[in-house]
């Protein structure tokens, strides 16, 4: 019999893989995860996240070996040909057991298919992987294969991009997204604590940002020492940050609203507000985890907020997108995207903006932001607000977020190939 994690990693792909199926982060939050032995549940992880991270380039390789298109196989036999392909050519995992264990998930899965799982697998096993496509000559169909794009997505990318920068960022994304995190300013002796349990870290150019270099951070998470958070998350929050009353309109799971509470400290007040109550509460366990008390939770949807006008000082809009910027951290959403939700995201990110911005006082700062890197759901949806409302004008940007500027005055973007993590974009605009 195959091993736990193996058989739960063939059960999580299948899901996630599913029409309507669960978010892979949300997916791997539950208790059948948790229940594994530390040892496993980091297999199961890099199972998972690496086979969805590296499926275009597995699907390559397992379709030479196979005398029927590799799409026409029923979805439990492809899985487990996954599973196995990225231990046999991407893990310290004997091909042995690699295949063993692979025929055996397929004699539980699709017993039909056993057969034909041992023999593709023993067949990559002595071939290694097909040649690749060189990315100079031939940009899309490296970014199909070994890039592990949805052809959609490779030729947006090609278009926006350009083929160096959709190679550049493809290439970024096939790897684990650097652990990016900040101390508790409660704690002054977080980092010495840090530094005992065996965490290792260099600065990030953001202020205050560091990105681990060894040592797992989940105890010193879990204790409120530390918080992991994207740089880009980081930088969209320091944006909105300052004294006063600052709104973060859709605060889940509450990285940038713990983020807003450091830096109002004493001086202001951030309400942290979600539609859904279910995040909330979790939001909620966060904001007690980091033990800031300025912060006030609100069940509210963004698109009807309950503020009278120009009362708030600063409002964040960390708006629901595609998430096309965070693949290195949720492959899943490479495959369970469409080309067509793009410009339904964008429709609603539209009417956020417009209903908040009226809750903005004069000389305060309203922070839109989207991790992703399209430009339909960032600059074109700020282009057009700014036309509506000619009265916002793009803010003075600190100097601090130099690294960051463009496109545009007023305007920040993350790029992953640069900087490492999601591509974040982020307009902040201010009026008289």
């Amino acid at each position: 019999m195959a091993t736990a994690a193996r058989r739960l990693a063939l059960r999580i792909l299948e899901e996630v893989g599913a029409r309507g199926g669960p978010l892979l982060a949300e997916r791997l939050a539950e208790p059948d995860v948790g229940a594994l032995a530390a040892r496993d549940r980091a297999f199961l992880h890099e199972l998972v996240l690496g086979t969805l991270r590296r499926r275009g380039a597995l699907d390559h390789a397992l379709a030479g070996l196979l005398d029927q298109p590799f799409a026409r196989l029923a979805p439990p036999a492809r899985e487990v040909l996954r599973l196995g392909a990225y231990q046999v050519l991407h893990l310290r995992v004997p091909d042995r057991a690699a295949v063993s264990e692979s025929v055996d998930l397929a004699r539980a899965a699709c017993p039909r298919q056993a057969g034909l799982v041992n023999a593709v697998l023993r067949r990559l096993a002595r071939a290694g992987p097909p040649p690749l496509p060189d990315p100079a000559r031939e940009p899309e169909r490296w970014l199909v294969t070994e890039g592990s794009l949805p052809a959609w997505l490779a030729e947006r990318w090609l278009r926006s991009l350009g083929p160096a920068g959709a190679v550049a960022r493809a290439r970024a994304f096939l790897e684990p997204a650097p652990v990016a995190f900040r101390f508790n300013p409660r704690r002054p002796d977080a980092a010495e604590v840090a530094r005992v349990a065996g965490l290792a870290w260099a600065p990030l150019a953001l202020p205050e940002a560091c990105r681990a270099t060894a040592g797992a951070p989940a105890t010193l998470v879990a204790e409120g020492w530390l918080y992991v958070q994207d740089q880009g998350s980081q930088l969209v929050a320091r944006l909105a940050g300052g004294g006063g009353i600052r709104l973060d309109a859709c605060a889940a799971p509450g990285s940038k609203t713990t983020l807003l509470a450091d830096l109002a400290g004493d001086r202001g007040r951030v309400v942290a507000a979600d539609v859904s109550r279910r995040r909330l509460r979790s939001l909620g366990e966060a904001v007690a985890r980091w033990g800031c008390g300025n912060v006030s939770l609100l069940a509210a949807d963004g698109r009807q907020p309950p503020f009278r006008a120009e009362t708030l000082d600063a409002v964040l809009l960390d708006a629901p997108c595609s998430g096309l910027g965070t693949l290195g951290r949720h492959p899943d959403i490479r495959w369970r995207a469409r080309a067509e939700d793009i410009a339904g995201h964008a429709g609603r990110q539209a009417e956020l903006l417009r209903a908040l911005a009226p809750l903005v006082r004069p000389g305060g700062a309203l922070v839109y932001a989207v991790c992703s890197g399209e430009p339909e759901e960032g600059e074109a949806v700020a282009d057009a607000f700014r036309a509506e409302h000619p009265r916002w004008r793009p803010a003075e940007l600190p100097a601090w977020s130099a690294p960051f500027h463009g496109p545009g005055p007023g305007r920040v973007a993350t790029r992953p190939e640069e900087h490492g993590g999601d591509a974040f974009f982020a307009a902040v605009l201010t009026r008289p």
